[in-house]
């Protein structure tokens, strides 16, 4: 008896020491004297938060090395400086059996942003996703070594990736649009913020789903956004400040697709054809009418469009388009002191050539494209086209010869194709077909989608993760 009463009290006692404890907790005040504390007030880092409206372009900077180099090669823009993927250069292509050197590589947040190079740098946008930050990066050429980067906060969940356009760069800009419309314009070598453009709050525009595909173009100085909004169809901007010189009414109610301007001289007159969701425009590229509307059809507008037009004639532009559109040839013509495009023929991807991604090239009277997922036999397939028949193939690569939506590029007469898992492969393109040369693994990869740029003999290619330097000269 004796112990259970021992046993009881211990019981008891622990009861109300527990009890005591819990009720002291309750009531006691650590601080009698506290005070609200004003947003910021604990002194974290300027920006770790941002809504869409309240985006900062360029608010941040950081420089890390610095480059002296000799180089002066240049892949200036979107597919190069003449807008074609084209390039002759006088140095010597490797295409013997060799494997090619991999100089460097660097990782990037998931994207199919593609670069450009210019003196010795490598310039690329990227997207961080613990910052929730678009960020400009620059390399050496040489070394692989980021030299800085201007970045600003701006919130996005992942649809396919973030970032997915090619900068355009000068001597004096460095100029990228965003995945949210954001254009930014630096200096290339320091990386100073010149100015800045949210397309959205100063247009209008509807961001198209996927993020922006749109790549900057310029052209004698000037930058050239199709920011397809409710009053402006296109816009031309001083580069060096951001100036708005001209901008073209969007009559025609155009959105803004995937596609980016391209350069022409249709009709023996200097324009800027565009490929919007709505439609097909081209407007004067001309110094004493820039900016005018010069014609538009929409005969054929697809959904989704992200390949640029391709002009095959100096009357006649290929079109294409993925998700079950195909393609499309349009006439340029005149009536009088007017310009009229009439589309001369269109059909299903199965039935013709197209193109889902990528811009198919124009090269020796040939058309050379990656067939689409809904290209029915040719699937996949590396093909040439003549325009003059865009129904049947001239030639095909093989049957195990597939490159899903893998980008290529032209070089001293020989196609580079990178195929979506990484894999290179190289042919010498010959007057009606091409012959395979050499293929190699270079990355592990996925979604190896972004435009492949080249200078000074070296290939700079990504895929959704990493962005690597091939040295491809002799």
């Amino acid at each position: 008896m004796k112990e259970k009463r021992i046993v009881t009290g211990v019981t008891v006692l622990t009861i109300l020491i527990y009890s005591c404890i819990i009720m002291w907790w309750h009531f006691y005040t650590p601080r009698e004297n506290l005070t609200i504390q004003s947003p910021g007030a604990d002194n974290r880092p300027a920006g770790t938060a941002r809504n869409t409206n309240d985006v900062v372009i360029g608010e941040f900077f950081m420089k890390y090395d610095d480059i002296s180099t000799n180089l002066t090669g240049k892949w200036a823009g979107f597919r190069g400086g003449f807008s074609t993927n084209i390039t002759e250069t006088p140095a010597k292509i490797n295409t013997s059996g060799e494997d090619y050197p991999v100089l460097w590589s660097v990782e990037a947040g998931e994207g199919y942003a593609g670069a450009v190079i210019y003196n010795g740098r490598v310039y690329f946008l990227d997207y961080d996703e613990q910052l929730s930050s678009d960020a400009l990066r620059c390399f050496s050429l040489e070394t692989g070594k980021e030299l800085w980067r201007r970045w600003y906060r701006v919130p996005m969940k992942r649809n396919h990736g973030f970032s997915r356009t090619v900068p355009a760069v000068g001597d004096n800009y460095i100029i990228t649009i965003g995945p949210e419309g954001h254009v930014m314009c630096c200096d290339p070598i320091t990386g100073a913020m010149k100015w800045s453009l949210d397309m959205q709050k100063k247009f209008d525009t509807e961001v198209p789903f996927w993020y922006t595909g749109q790549c900057p173009l310029v052209d004698n100085n000037e930058l050239i956004l199709a920011p397809a909004g409710k009053d402006v169809l296109l816009a031309g901007l001083n580069c060096q400040t951001g100036e708005i010189i001209w901008t073209t009414p969007n009559t025609p109610h155009y959105k803004m697709s995937h596609s980016s301007v391209t350069r022409m001289n249709t009709a023996n007159k200097k324009t800027y054809v565009y490929i919007g969701i709505g439609g097909v425009c081209g407007v004067s590229a001309e110094a004493a009418d820039r900016g005018v509307l010069l014609w538009e059809t929409n005969k054929w507008q697809p959904s989704v469009v992200a390949p640029s037009p391709v002009q095959v004639s100096p009357e006649r532009i290929f079109a294409a388009a993925g998700y079950g559109t195909g393609g499309a040839l349009l006439q340029v013509g005149r009536s009088g002191n007017n310009r009229t495009a009439t589309v001369i023929d269109q059909y299903k991807p199965n039935t013709g050539l197209s193109s889902e991604q990528q811009t198919p090239l124009f090269y020796n009277d040939m058309l050379i494209s990656i067939m689409p997922k809904d290209g029915g036999a040719l699937r996949g397939k590396l093909v040439c086209f003549s325009p003059s028949n865009l129904h049947s193939p001239v030639w095909t690569s093989a049957d195990d010869e597939q490159f899903g939506l893998g980008p290529y590029m032209i070089i001293n007469n020989n196609l580079f194709v990178l195929k979506e898992d990484g894999e290179l492969y190289v042919y010498q393109i010959l007057q009606r077909s091409m012959k395979l040369l050499k293929k190699q693994k270079i990355m592990d990869g996925t979604d190896a989608w972004g435009p492949m740029a080249y200078a000074d003999g070296r290939l700079v290619l990504r895929d959704a993760h990493n962005v690597k330097c091939l040295k491809i000269s002799q």
